[in-house]
């Protein structure tokens, strides 16, 4: 009978990773494992998070001790079927190896994103994936980047053609010549999906960018095919002014990462490169008067400009509302009454980044959700990308 062989390998979050870093091993030779079950801690420049088994079996090999590093693509481990034999491993280990190593390059090949014309400046979109399903479009909040999904888009890209977008003046978009806003904002990434084609999408979006996309809805419904909206802006006044203010005005290294520590449930995730990657990002050639002006338009006085509650009650599409018990900057309590058309989850162990702290989890809702509203909708319509 034939016997089924699954590797474990370094993954590649975001762009710009080539290596990680075990930092644990969460499963011994010999236990039984589920699909989906964390089996290694993996610490990279930027964060850490838990990687997950691909299949269900057997863990028959480590090959690689806590504390070393790895390429992207490096045989960490061996899952398999309780009846292959150790040959089998072996032949496999082997293979495996000899291909990577003869691959060399291509193992390390980075995508690319591109920028894109939009209104009043260009717009920067990764996009992974490929088929004719419809497409997802991922939208991050105030003072991110397309990389806050690093934990996300290639798993959901395994079904979809699926786009992550820095927004006007974030990332590698430009900064517009006028004053940002949330209208604004939202004019900008419709221009820059009609300039790739998507003219119909599912938008997973994040805080700030919870609010691009409900503005979305409202005025241009027929864009959108779902909406996963993951501790949104836009449902409740509060905000974490705080926040706000020490991210914006954090010149150094201590200032900036006590400024995103509160992002996250535990604060540990916050890597050095990853603060030093913001401070250089904010002291770009007009990025904090952008944004400043972005937080003033969005969050003046402290409080949260829109309330936009209407919009998930009116929607015609399926929503759904995903929020860390733990997030500091816009409390979960927002979560609270909220029209019936739209399903909640408050998700453990999670601050306000909870698509990077909990990102297994996450990735099943917004998978799960997407396919059952694809089935869903009647009659089918062919995604354009």
């Amino acid at each position: 009978m034939a016997t089924n062989i699954h590797a474990i390998t370094m993954p590649r979050w975001g762009m710009t990773m080539t290596e990680g870093r075990v930092v644990a091993w969460l499963a011994e030779v010999g236990d039984v494992l589920s699909s989906g079950q964390e089996i290694l801690e993996v610490e990279t420049e930027k964060i850490a998070n838990a990687l997950e088994a691909s299949a269900s079996g057997v863990l028959r090999r480590k090959l690689i001790e806590p504390q070393s590093t790895a390429a992207v693509g490096s045989l960490l481990g061996v899952i398999a079927d309780a009846n292959a034999g150790d040959a089998e491993i072996e032949a496999f280990v082997a293979a495996h190896q000899l291909r990577q190593k003869s691959e060399g390059a291509a193992e390390t090949s980075v995508p690319a994103a591109r920028l894109v014309d939009a209104i009043d400046g260009r717009i920067n979109i990764l996009s992974l994936g490929d088929g004719t399903a419809t497409p997802a479009v991922l939208i991050h909040g105030f003072g991110g980047d397309l990389n806050s999904w690093l934990f996300n888009q290639s798993d959901l890209a395994a079904a979809r053609p699926v786009h992550a977008v820095d927004l006007p003046a974030h990332g590698a978009s430009s900064i517009p010549s006028g004053s940002l806003s949330l209208e604004s904002v939202t004019r900008a990434v419709a221009a820059a999906l009609d300039d790739i084609g998507v003219k119909r999408a599912h938008f997973v979006a994040h805080s700030l960018g919870a609010t691009v996309v409900l503005l979305l809805t409202r005025d241009m419904p027929a864009r959108v095919a779902s909406l996963s909206l993951i501790s949104p802006a836009g449902l409740g006044t509060q905000i974490d002014a705080r926040y706000i203010e020490g991210f914006l005005s954090a010149e150094r290294r201590p200032q900036m990462k006590q400024a995103l520590s509160a992002l996250f449930a535990d604060p540990t995730q916050v890597r050095r490169e990853m603060v030093d990657e913001v401070l250089r990002f904010m002291r770009g050639d007009g990025v904090p008067a952008a944004l400043r002006g972005l937080a003033d338009n969005a969050f003046p006085g402290g409080k949260q400009r829109l309330l936009l509650r209407d919009v998930v009650a009116s929607a015609a599409v399926p929503v759904q509302i995903i929020w860390g018990e733990g997030d500091r900057i816009i409390p979960a309590s927002q979560s609270q009454d909220l029209p019936p058309n739209a399903k909640v989850y408050l998700i453990e162990a999670a601050g306000h980044m909870a698509h990077l702290e909990q990102a297994g989890r996450v990735n099943e809702l917004l998978a799960d959700f997407m396919a059952a509203a694809d089935a869903a909708e009647k009659p089918t319509r062919s995604a354009v990308r």
